[in-house]
């Protein structure tokens, strides 16, 4: 051997002893078929974690089946009333009865029922079975051939399902739109951009406006006061054009590239404004109305007449979203403010917003934080005086579900109502206008999702942990009460393929009293006498809040990137949403914080407690505001982030959609959007960047991430870089972007190279 020779191998053997252990056994192929193979090697091995209902006739009695291991079957049949769950019948006794009908043994736990009903009173079913179709008796356990009933049962749902929404939301149909006034005299309508009254007996046409112009119109949905006497319609002020353009450089096809050209509006950009005007129909002129209250919309929307036609009523939602109020604009003109929310921060329109105006009683409900907890108050819609506090407390309504004017109830989802419990959970209550309750119609310590009976007498509520399967009860509505239990689910075929089960973790967030909670991942074959790299899946976009809360069989990617030899964890920090006020506010002006102070010190804390966690090698992953906040993390905390896979992110607030960022970055356009920006801070990374963009994504504009390319060029930053033709918006997820995520994180924090 030459002396090149010696000193090559000298090195290499040097360079292993130096290396953790565990980069020695990582990246292999047999690790990447392992983790390649989770998605199936786990799917159907959990059983009896859900149930659909079959109700008979007057919510007195329901059945389902549970469908089981190795091909078999049960069928229940539960009495809501007496709160008795049993076998729907005698299985084995109807298997008897099957084997002498079709003349072929059959078996008790593999029943080849289809289309299964019964009487009202569970006395007989029918169903079909061997190609004929048959009427049982549950009294001996004969068999007739007969025709299913004209209408079987079915899975019967209740008028209002009770499955939580997402978004805001609260803002029912225009009240009182169309072109035709309620006396059926006039008709509005718009011609050359302004507004014209026809007067349907002698069809002439009368202009009530002369001032309108292709740049600010007047338009519909017109407005009729129900006395006819009043008319609103819409004057908008045309906005700026803003066109991106992306470029397929591979289409289908053809061989040329080609352009596509999108209508996208971005923060900052002058957008077209939209305020309702007032006519005197009769007397055919415009009322003055004074905009002082509703000067720079961002959205004006839930436009109503009052039934005595003394006001006309909007939400107005000022840009910036520092400023929501509730307009009442008075017949004569005159307007006020019956509602004024007026933030520090923000208000969360696009999630935290509830409005109904009840006629009849002339009051409003309404969705507020301004105690500090996003609740519901009723709100006296003469004066704008709060007449009650629907709900308050330490706890936050999620969304209203349902609301019963005729008996003064708003049925919500909540969270934190359970003061012992993860705040995140979501909860089912009912409250009273009055404030008294609320009634609590789910108690188990998981998250949960109900589904009622058809008259609302009962509900079946289903909850779990991403620690625990799903525990399903029958539930009274009444008063919320236990009926019986349903079913806990038997994970145990899942557990017997080696997965490790997710654990919630909890540690103080920066300010050293609040609570931080997450999630840890580990591979199927952890070895707890070994170092892992941590990694980070990070998504804290302030819209939601991110980890996850119920049970899975498999958690996604971020499982998957576990088997590949790491600790994977999930995090929501301070500035995500679902929890107090001054929790989501860290938020404001602020994107760039991503929550890191909190996210850093929960993985110290674990680490702490699990020695196994090696923080000397973390790394970090996310798409769109993950992707953002992935390189974020890299920019601003290289000490602790060493390595960074972002995809498509928005990287730069003023570059990506109007509505997202200025909800949480504010408006006008101020020095905070630099500060948050990537761009600024693309010369501070330390660690290893894989930077992935689809070419056609419509969500956030590609050239956010060129620009975070071009600063860290300018700054003579090494990185990786991958934009993937014809993929939109989340390229890491195509099945090459999700590999090279794998590879990189791999070859970074392993310091192995891949094989697969």
């Amino acid at each position: 051997m030459c002396t090149h020779a010696r000193l090559r191998c000298a090195f290499a053997t040097t360079v292993l002893c130096v290396m953790p252990l565990t980069a020695l056994s990582q990246g292999s192929a047999a690790d990447y078929e392992r983790a390649r193979s989770l998605r199936t090697k786990y799917a159907g091995n959990v059983f009896k974690d859900r149930i659909e209902p079959h109700w008979l006739a007057g919510d007195v009695r329901f059945w389902y089946r549970n469908d089981l291991a190795e091909g078999r079957r049960e069928y229940i049949m539960v009495d809501a009333e007496k709160g008795v769950r049993k076998p729907a019948f005698d299985h084995a006794k109807l298997a008897a009865s099957l084997t002498k009908a079709l003349g072929k043994e059959t078996s008790g736990v593999r029943l080849p029922l289809e289309k299964l009903s019964f009487s009202d009173d569970a006395a007989n079913a029918w169903f079909e079975a061997g190609g004929k179709t048959w009427r049982l008796s549950l009294a001996d356990y004969s068999l007739v051939e007969d025709k299913l009933p004209t209408t079987p049962t079915a899975p019967r749902r209740p008028e209002f399902p009770g499955r939580p929404r997402t978004g805001g939301g609260g803002f029912g149909p225009p009240a009182g739109a169309g072109d035709t006034s309620p006396d059926m005299k006039y008709q509005a309508f718009i011609k050359d951009s302004n507004l014209f009254l026809r007067k349907l007996d002698s069809k002439e046409e009368v202009p009530l406006t002369k001032d309108g112009t292709a740049d600010h119109f007047y338009a519909s949905p017109f407005y009729w006061s129900p006395d006819s006497k009043r008319l609103i319609a819409q004057r908008t002020r045309r906005g700026e054009e803003h066109k991106i353009n992306i470029v397929d450089s591979s289409p289908r096809d053809q061989v040329q590239p080609k352009l596509l050209t999108l209508n996208y509006y971005k923060p900052g950009d002058r957008l077209p404004v939209t305020k309702p005007q007032m006519f005197d129909a009769v007397g055919q002129k415009p009322i003055a109305v004074s905009d002082k209250l509703f000067e720079n919309p961002y959205d004006i929307r839930s436009m109503r007449w009052d039934r005595d036609s003394s006001r006309f009523t909007f939400v107005y939602n000022q840009r910036g979203h520092r400023v929501v109020r509730v307009i009442a604009v008075a017949a004569d003109g005159s307007v006020s403010a019956i509602i004024n929310e007026e933030c520090k921060t923000f208000f969360d329109y696009a999630h935290k917003m509830y409005y109904q105006y009840l006629q009849e009683s002339q009051e409003i409900i309404w969705m507020s934080e301004r105690d500090g907890h996003n609740h519901l108050y009723l709100i006296d819609a003469k004066t704008g005086s709060v007449k009650c506090r629907i709900t308050q407390g330490p706890w936050i309504v999620r969304s209203v579900e349902r609301l019963d004017v005729e008996k003064r109830e708003v049925w919500i989802t909540a969270g934190g109502i359970h003061a012992a419990q993860d705040p995140y959970y979501v909860h089912y209550a009912r409250a009273s206008f009055d404030g008294s309750g609320p009634t609590l119609l789910t108690d188990g310590d998981g998250t949960h999702q109900i589904e009622y009976s058809p008259s609302r007498k009962y509900l079946i509520d289903s909850y779990s942990r991403v620690d625990m399967p799903p525990v399903t009860e029958l539930r009274r509505v009444s008063d919320g009460k236990k009926v019986c239990n349903l079913e806990i689910a038997d994970a145990s075929a899942l557990s017997a393929t080696g997965r490790k089960t997710p654990e919630r973790f909890v540690a103080k967030a920066r300010d050293g009293t609040t609570d931080i909670y997450g999630i840890i991942l580990r591979p199927s074959n952890f070895d707890p006498n070994k170092k892992y790299p941590v990694v980070e899946q990070i998504y804290a976009g302030p819209q939601g809040a991110f980890v996850p809360k119920g049970f899975r069989p498999l958690y996604g990617n971020a499982e998957i990137i576990a088997e590949l030899g790491f600790i994977v964890v999930q995090i929501d920090g301070m500035g995500t949403s679902q929890r107090s006020k001054a929790f989501h506010d860290v938020c404001w002006k602020n994107l760039g914080d991503a929550g890191f102070p909190d996210r850093i010190l929960w993985m110290k804390a674990a680490a702490a407690k699990y020695p196994q966690m090696d923080l000397t090698r973390v790394g970090i992953y996310g798409g769109s505001a993950g992707g953002q906040n992935a390189l974020g993390g890299l920019e601003r905390h290289p000490d602790f982030y060493k390595v960074a896979v972002a995809d498509c992110g928005c990287h730069d607030n003023r570059m990506d959609k109007v509505w997202w960022n200025e909800l949480w970055m504010s408006y006008p356009i101020g020095p905070q959007y630099a500060e948050s920006s990537n761009v600024t801070h693309a010369d501070k990374i330390k660690g290893k960047l894989l930077l992935i963009v689809g070419e056609l994504d419509r969500n956030v504009d590609p050239a956010s991430t060129m620009q975070v390319v071009n600063a860290l060029i300018k700054a003579n930053k090494d990185f990786d870089f991958l934009i993937v033709p014809g993929a939109g918006h989340g390229a890491a997820e195509t099945p090459y972007g999700s590999r090279k995520r794998m590879d990189f994180l791999v070859r970074h924090l392993h310091g192995v190279e891949p094989r697969h």
